[in-house]
């Protein structure tokens, strides 16, 4: 019961969760940009010097299996609602 109303909060203030989600990813993202906080120098690929490169990596790779998935959704998986009575 206790989760169903803290999913209910959150839908009821949905602008103020996205806001802060937003906020929260800007400042990892400056975070990042700081070499004094993050630590570069240990880096595997030459992409990972970016400042945001696993941020913009993670939020493209999202966004990628979130069209794919709709995509072969409609391929033939999602079915009318009166599919059986037919």
């Amino acid at each position: 019961m206790r989760l169903l109303r803290i999913i209910e909060f959150l839908h009821d203030h949905l602008r103020a969760v996205i806001r802060i989600s937003l906020g929260a990813l800007a400042l990892l993202i400056l975070l990042d940009a700081f070499p004094a906080i993050v630590d570069k120098e240990h880096a595997h690929t030459a992409a990972e010097h970016i400042p945001a490169f696993w941020s913009v990596f993670g939020f493209v790779g999202c966004a990628i299996l979130i069209i794919a998935s709709k995509w072969f959704g409609h391929l033939g998986i999602m079915q009318r609602e009166d599919y059986y009575d037919e």
